[in-house]
């Protein structure tokens, strides 16, 4: 389901009546995910292993040693049948096994005010700028062209060894120019549709390498295309039922884009024009903002709780109002079942990225425990980002890592809270009573009696002091020698005052 709007598009993804995929991209702040820049060596940081790269965005990106494109690199010829990446990641890294065994320093790869050619890997994420690479990928229908290295390389979901074999047959016969990865989509893909994929991905090549040939100074060289069609790009295929687009323009431009790459699929495609919103029909916008909530509820009456916070993502586990009907460790497994199923899709509808804790509820019996973490990878494996879950510890903590490749959707849709400045929380007025008592009496060291004092603070400020801290105002009063007095200023934070002594 598609909807367009004029600043902002976005793409849902629903299996029986449900969403479980959501992409979301405003005119004003779109995806750098794969789009191509000329950039500058700004600074190289040898103590890091990394170097700073201007790109002509606010901040510079950056850029870590393997990510960097070596001789070593481009020598290799490996045609193996290793699996490849997932769909999400269609930008190739450089890996810790190239890393350790090239030992290659930054410094003698990368020198300052130096132009290269760069990837976006990952889009600025909070005072982070963004994560480039020189390994250049471009993802087609059935194929991901990689001109820098030789590699070839199977979607790890094509299980099928005949069909496996098969695909990397005809690519081989193809004879690409670089590196290739059979994506999911090209299972079942012919020599031909193969073969005319990697001609467009080369022709790219060849019109992004001339632009980065004539391009002067830093700036953007390739753009990825628009979300709605990555989405088709990397998400159509048979099991679509069909896709539907609330926009005469952007029916027609979907229209052009599946009838030119995937004619098989032209039917599919169908233009809403139904009086109520698209997303009504499925209760999406619903799920948005359930989903944009703290607390979830859970259908037999527990509840799990999302923390997102900088350094990791933490979810509990709770069992709420839900008592169970037989024994306790019974209740206990229903709830942590349910509440896995739930955190698998929420980690997806949230796009919620690297370390993520889950506190289960404690399960004595080693057998649920078991059955509750297979049952938890089973859940993930629907999801399109790569995840990897340890063995539940001692506490009942799991511990996961899920690809971060985008911003959250509470990091897309909300902003931290102008009152608090995003710490969830402020000081209590007796705490804030107590820091201006104490400045106060700061003020009584000071020589000179004669004097009145002026404390300007929010109004709940000053109607606590009047109503429950009057004994330690006298108290006050009596060190400096002088009365106090408290001015009410509509204006002030809660936590905001001024003392002015004259």
């Amino acid at each position: 389901m598609i909807n367009v709007r004029p600043t902002q598009t976005r793409v849902a993804y629903v299996e029986d009546r449900e969403l479980v995929d959501l992409k979301i991209e405003r005119r004003t702040s779109p995806t750098l995910v794969g789009s191509i820049y000329r950039g500058r060596v700004m600074r190289v940081l040898p103590g890091m292993q990394a170097s700073f790269v201007d790109i002509g965005l606010d901040r510079a990106a950056f850029l870590y040693v393997g990510d960097v494109r070596t001789d070593q690199h481009a020598e290799k010829n490996l045609f193996d049948e290793a699996p490849g990446p997932k769909e999400e990641d269609l930008v190739i890294e450089g890996s810790e096994e190239e890393e350790e065994e090239s030992k290659v320093n930054i410094q003698d790869l990368l020198k300052e005010g130096q132009i290269i050619l760069v990837q976006v890997a990952k889009d600025p994420l909070g005072s982070k700028g963004a994560r480039i690479t020189t390994h250049i990928s471009l993802p087609g229908r059935h194929l991901v062209f990689m001109p820098t290295i030789n590699h070839l390389g199977i979607s790890r979901r094509i299980e099928d060894e005949g069909e496996r074999e098969r695909l990397r047959t005809m690519v081989e016969k193809l004879q690409p120019n670089g590196g290739v990865i059979v994506r999911t989509a090209g299972e079942g893909a012919t020599e031909k549709s193969l073969g005319e994929d990697l001609d467009y991905l080369h022709r790219l090549w060849k019109e992004i390498e001339k632009n980065y040939q004539k391009g002067k100074g830093q700036g953007l060289i390739h753009s990825e295309m628009d979300v709605e069609l990555r989405a088709l790009r990397d998400m159509l295929n048979e099991n679509v039922e069909k896709v539907v687009v609330d926009h005469k323009e952007a029916f027609e431009k979907v229209g052009n884009f599946v009838t030119h790459f995937m004619p098989k699929f032209k039917n599919k495609v169908e233009h809403y024009r139904g009086k109520s919103p698209l997303f009504d029909s499925y209760e999406i916008d619903l799920e948005i903002s359930r989903s944009l909530g703290r607390k979830i509820w859970l259908k037999s009456g527990g509840y799990i709780v999302v923390d997102e916070a900088e350094a990791l993502v933490v979810v509990d586990v709770n069992t709420g109002r839900f008592v169970g009907k037989k024994d306790l460790e019974d209740t206990i497994l229903k709830t942590n079942m349910e509440a896995a199923k739930e955190i698998a899709h929420q980690l997806r509808i949230r796009n919620c990225g690297g370390i993520i804790i889950i506190d289960f509820i404690d399960m004595e019996k080693v057998l649920h425990r078991e059955k509750l973490m297979v049952f938890l990878q089973d859940q993930l494996k629907k999801d399109r980002a790569r995840t990897t879950v340890l063995a539940m510890s001692d506490l009942g903590l799991v511990e996961m890592t899920r690809k971060r490749i985008r911003p959250s959707l509470v990091s897309t849709l909300c902003q931290p809270c102008p009152y608090c400045d995003g710490n969830g929380y402020i000081k209590q007025r007796v705490t804030v009573a107590n820091e201006i008592f104490s400045a106060l009496e700061r003020e009584a060291r000071r020589p000179g009696t004669k004097a009145t004092t002026v404390v300007h603070c929010h109004s709940d400020i000053a109607d606590w002091v009047y109503s429950e801290e009057q004994e330690t105002l006298e108290f006050i009063e009596k060190r400096l020698g002088h009365s106090i007095a408290f001015k009410v200023e509509p204006a002030y934070h809660l936590e905001q005052y001024e003392i002015i002594t004259v």
